[in-house]
């Protein structure tokens, strides 16, 4: 599991490689995340929207920007967690995801970025 904190917020990530599949005559490697945002902060947070870069080692970056995540604008309490899961396709066997969260401290209003730290995506037979 990979741990990134910003301002109090942790954010976890694991990754699941999930196979191979053929998409518009093309292969593609799938993987699936799970993301766990825990708020060591004093304050109560919410999470506004997502940036995500997705590497992908045979073709150009893909970012990605969109409200909230998996159709939800979490609130979170000091001390609470949210955990969700979703997954990527790319076009190769190797590459990565990046991003930041959008959040707002709800007590006083301030905005700021939690960081997602950066995590491989590896095909385990990609790696030799």
């Amino acid at each position: 599991m990979i741990n990134h904190v910003t301002k109090g917020i942790k954010v976890s990530v694991k990754t699941l490689y999930d196979g191979s599949y053929f998409k518009n005559y093309k292969l593609h490697f799938s993987f699936n995340y799970v993301i766990k945002i825990t708020n060591y902060s004093k304050n109560s947070v919410q999470l506004k929207s997502r940036h995500w870069r997705i590497y992908d080692s045979l073709n150009a970056n893909i970012i990605i920007d969109g409200e909230g995540v998996i159709g939800e604008k979490p609130l979170i309490s000091p001390g609470e967690s949210f955990e969700y899961s979703s997954g990527c396709l790319i076009s190769s066997p190797v590459g990565a995801m990046r991003g930041f969260y959008n959040m707002i401290d709800v007590n006083t209003g301030q905005k700021f970025r939690a960081y997602i730290p950066t995590f491989k995506l590896n095909a385990p037979q990609a790696l030799n």
